[in-house]
């Protein structure tokens, strides 16, 4: 029986999916895309001062090897032979920076992640230095100068961190995003370990010209970055270098994708105008726009969206990004101590059905898209003696789906033909009220594909599809059609009206609550 079913599986994809609250490892069948088996850990998050938010990359590198093994001995009790695993995805959370030793394998200080603020003052230094009429910055790589990308945070690491200066100095420092040092890790690290990124990682970091797909010798001048700690820039879909340790030794890792790339693909929007939002720890919106970059006057970013191949074309993609969705939650649960568990908040929320005139704008790391407003900070407003944490809770719920509304529209103006409806994944799309408020929101259908793990799927795709492993089709034809769960709005238009513009109220009253940033301060 077991030889037999072995035999009908056909070959395996497995995906990391290194985000920032969480690692994943799961293993997909190629030929129908169903998802086999999975193991899932959760990452620390250390915050050493306000503003600074910072991971551990060994702890970040040991999660992907306890998923791994622990995904093996699942699929070995459900009688899967797991040599059928014929390649590897990386799929990751963006812009989040380390900087190691390439001697030792040592990370030099903590990975920064994108989410931390300690760079404002070197953003605004920086800032003082582009010329009002020709932002070189945003026409190379999309991107507006903010906290939230890489280059700021490297800034920062090189004029703070001495072990960092000297590894620089020596020659002995790599830089890279979270996926550069996992494939440069489980590729053999010290030992020919491969330092490499792919497209879309390398167009978050702000070194990286959109148009050329190279590092930008000007922007590393700008920064001060030097060139040869970089990794070697690739597309999303190639072997990049084979595993050289644990359960999966000697299988290829052939594709790595940003983890809002990866949703995209997961989703399967490959035409010019799809689009997907996804929820996880932030909330990002991202539509396809084909093999053209647009760039947005909206607050948009533009950004690469995936090249699945050496040879492949390469699209672009308009994204809005909002920085606190899934992270309001765990900061519920984990700073205010109104629930146990992220689950809890629907039970919360559907006491009472209704926030009763609170509103939660939730600007921890200020506001991102449309507003990049670094001045803004959280603020719960609208409270009065009625007020109790179910109130709160739906309020939460609520800020993620009007900052979602906020970025469509924003896609809507930028792409003149507004969606029909939105296609949504990520983990919190597992919250039936979230999902209805998001269609009463928005005004217009929610569909969630019935398997959320569209993210993890997205690497798979790109990894079982590259040249020399070729177990998954990418062609339209080929494509399993996906069972979808659908909201359609309930509530009248005028009310979502109304809702939505008290809430532009509150972010109003988040703007401007930081005047002056205090001086940046080296590492103790």
């Amino acid at each position: 029986m077991a030889a037999a079913k072995k035999a009908v599986l056909g070959p395996l994809v497995g995906a990391v999916d290194q985000g920032t609250s969480s690692t994943r490892f799961l293993v997909f069948n190629s030929k129908t895309a169903e998802l086999l088996s999975h193991h899932q850990v959760e990452i620390k998050q250390e915050f050493p001062r306000e503003g600074w938010v910072e991971q551990d990359p060994k702890e970040i590198l040991q999660s992907v090897y306890e998923c791994i093994e622990k995904t093996c001995e699942k699929l070995g009790q459900l009688n899967i032979d797991i040599s059928n695993i014929k390649a590897i995805g990386v799929s990751n959370q963006r812009e989040t920076t380390v900087v190691w030793d390439k001697l030792t394998g040592e990370p030099l200080y903590n990975a920064v992640v994108w989410l931390d603020l300690r760079t404002q003052s070197t953003v605004e230094n920086l800032s003082k230095r582009i010329p009002g009429n020709n932002n070189f910055v945003k026409s190379k790589t999309g991107l507006p100068l903010s906290t939230y990308f890489s280059a700021v945070k490297l800034r920062w690491l090189l004029d703070n961190v001495k072990k960092v200066q000297e590894a620089v100095e020596e020659n002995r420092a790599l830089f890279g995003t979270i996926d550069s040092w996992l494939i440069w890790s489980l590729t053999g690290g010290i030992h020919g370990g491969v330092h490499c990124t792919d497209v879309t990682n390398a167009s978050r970091t702000m070194l990286f010209n959109i148009h050329s797909l190279e590092w930008d010798k000007e922007l590393c001048e700008f920064f001060g970055i030097p060139m040869e700690i970089l990794p070697s820039v690739r597309s999303s879909s190639e072997i990049y270098g084979l595993m050289k340790a644990g359960a999966l030794e000697g299988v290829p890792i052939s594709g790595c994708l940003g983890d809002q790339s990866a949703a995209l693909v997961g989703q399967m929007c490959f035409q010019d105008g799809q689009a997907k939002n996804t929820y996880g720890t932030g909330c990002f919106l991202l539509c396809n726009t084909g093999h053209k970059c647009v760039f947005s006057e909206h607050g948009l970013l533009t950004t690469v969206a995936y090249k699945l191949g050496r040879d492949k074309p390469v699209y672009y993609a308009l994204e809005g990004s909002v920085a606190i969705a899934g992270a309001v939650i765990r900061w519920l649960r984990d700073n205010l101590g109104i629930i146990k568990s992220s689950e809890e908040i629907e039970k919360l929320a559907k006491e009472v059905g209704t926030s009763y005139g609170c509103y939660f704008v939730p600007a921890f790391s200020g506001l991102y898209a449309p507003y990049w407003e670094p001045s803004a900070r959280g603020i719960i407003c609208g409270l009065t003696q009625f007020t109790n944490k179910c109130h709160i809770a739906f309020a939460a719920l609520e800020a993620v789906c009007f900052q979602t509304r906020e970025i469509l529209d924003a896609m809507n103006r930028d792409c003149g033909i507004p969606l029909s409806h939105l296609q949504v994944d990520g983990g919190m799309t597992s919250n039936k009220i979230l999902m209805q408020l998001q269609a009463d929101i928005l005004y217009i259908p929610v569909v969630k594909p019935s398997m959320p793990e569209t993210t993890a799927l997205g690497a798979a795709m790109a990894a079982g599809a590259a040249e020399g492993v070729g177990v998954w089709s990418l062609e339209p034809e080929d494509l399993s059609a996906v069972t979808v769960e659908r909201f359609e709005p309930q509530i009248n238009a005028e009310e979502s009206e109304i809702r939505y513009s008290t809430w532009k109220k509150a972010v109003m009253k988040s703007i401007g609550w930081v005047t002056t940033q205090s001086p940046e301060s080296g590492i103790p």
